[in-house]
């Protein structure tokens, strides 16, 4: 086996552990295909070229993925299509909507509230929970209570 074909394969196999490091986290098809192209060149390497060729090899190939990784992170280039980690919204909090909702606004329920659902109030969406009951769509409500992340709703007699 001719040792270009070892050295591609290797190439691929670091090139898919980047696409599976940067775009595709978790374990999926390209880490466990490069997995294998990797370590099936180190051993061919090794059954057709001696051990000395295979060290040669399984050397090089450390030593250049861990110089990829190093050099591609370091260059940032990869930062417009690689995954974020930040989250910048929220929808937990209540107050951020820049309206301030008070006990005895009155709305209306836009899903059913089985005890939890969407309801409307002064135009802006909120998740809310009935008291004891369920609650129809399209239905008047009454926020009797402002929590951190839902309004407690009854119905608006």
């Amino acid at each position: 086996m001719s040792i270009t074909v070892i050295i591609i394969l290797i190439l691929l196999g670091i090139l898919l552990f980047l696409i599976e490091f940067l775009l595709i986290p978790g374990i999926t098809v390209a880490g466990i295909g490069g997995a294998i192209l990797i370590v099936g060149g180190v051993i061919m390497s090794y059954h057709y070229h001696g051990s000395a060729i295979g060290n040669f090899t399984l050397l090089g190939t450390a030593l250049i993925s861990f110089l990829t990784v190093f050099i591609v992170l370091k260059s940032g280039t990869w930062r417009k299509i690689m995954l974020q980690k930040d989250i910048s919204g929220k929808v937990n909090i209540v107050d951020q909507t820049g309206t301030e909702v008070k006990i005895g606004d009155v709305g209306k329920t836009v899903t059913r509230l089985n005890p939890i659902g969407k309801v409307v109030i002064n135009g802006n969406y909120f998740e809310a929970q009935s008291l004891n009951k369920y609650i129809d769509q399209k239905t008047d409500i009454e926020v009797i209570k402002v929590l951190s992340n839902k309004l407690v709703v009854k119905l608006k007699n």
